[in-house]
C-alpha cells in the first residue's frame, strides 16, 4: 500500500467532532475531506508544525482549517491537530479545536445569535462577545 494511512487516537470522540463540522460549518468539513486527508494520505503534511520528538521523530501539526472570522472570535481557531509517525507511514489524527463547542453542537442543537453560535452553556458570554465585536466593528 502506498502513502500514509490515517488512525485515530479516539475514532469515536473524532467522528463527534467531524459530524459536528459538517453541520455548523461545511467548508471546513469539505476542504478536510476532499483536500487535506488526501494530502496527508500521500505525505504532504500541512499546517505548522508544533513539536518533534528527535529520537523518534514523531512530529505533530496543526492546521488551520477555514472559518468564519467572526466565529473565530469568538470560539477560537478551528484546527486539525495530527501526529506523523513516518516510520510507520501513520497519520493519527487527535483532535478537532475548538472542541468543547463542537462536542455541544454534537450532543445538542446549538442556538445562533446574530448569525453566530453559541454555546448553551455559556449563552450570555457568547452574546456580550459577539455584541462587542459588532460594536467595535460599527466603530470603524
Amino acid at each position: 500500500m502506498k502513502g500514509y494511512v490515517l488512525d485515530y487516537v479516539n475514532e469515536n470522540e473524532f467522528k463527534k467532532l467531524e459530524r459536528a463540522l459538517k453541520k455548523y460549518n461545511m467548508l471546513a468539513f469539505k476542504k478536510l475531506n476532499f483536500e487535506y486527508y488526501p494530502a496527508l494520505r500521500s505525505g504532504k503534511f500541512l499546517g505548522e508544525m508544533v513539536s518533534v520528538d528527535k529520537k523518534s521523530k514523531v512530529a505533530t501539526y496543526e492546521l488551520k482549517l477555514p472559518s468564519d472570522k467572526m466565529f473565530t472570535q469568538i470560539h477560537g481557531e478551528v484546527k486539525l491537530i495530527y501526529t506523523v509517525h513516518p516510520k510507520e507511514e501513520i497519520v493519527i489524527l487527535e483532535s478537532i479545536t475548538p472542541a468543547k463547542i463542537l462536542l455541544e453542537g454534537h450532543m445538542k442543537e446549538l442556538t445562533t445569535y446574530k448569525g453566530i453560535m453559541i454555546s448553551k452553556e455559556n449563552a450570555s458570554k457568547d452574546m456580550f462577545k459577539i455584541d462587542l465585536l459588532n460594536m467595535l466593528q460599527n466603530k470603524r
